[in-house]
């Protein structure tokens, strides 16, 4: 298998396209790491595949769920005494994602 080098713009690259921030240090292992991912996927690609189905899941179990039937719900009195903070006729809550988030 012809072996391409990994260089730390490659990293560095990955890394903004995964939003992850890497230090200077990091990049020196994720070298590492990366070439040896790109390493196993190369022996995958060696495999004799030819006659083998592909599969959509692993199991037989195709992993059914209960019908989609509605059940009981909390009146709004019980809701509003849970919640720590109520607009109108909104829960209000923390605002969890960052920039860039959806």
């Amino acid at each position: 298998m012809n072996e391409a080098r990994i260089t730390p713009d490659d990293v560095r690259h990955v890394a903004s396209l995964a939003r992850i921030a890497v230090t200077d240090q990091e990049v020196a292992g994720l070298i590492g790491d990366l070439s040896r991912v790109l390493a196993y996927v190369g022996q995958l690609r060696e495999l004799d595949l030819s006659g083998v189905e592909p599969l959509a899941r692993v199991s037989d179990d195709p992993g059914r769920l209960g019908d989609d039937v509605p059940g009981p719900t909390l009146d709004i009195e019980a809701l509003r005494a849970m919640a720590p903070a109520w607009d109108d006729r909104y829960v209000r809550v923390p605002k969890v994602l960052g920039e860039g988030g959806a």
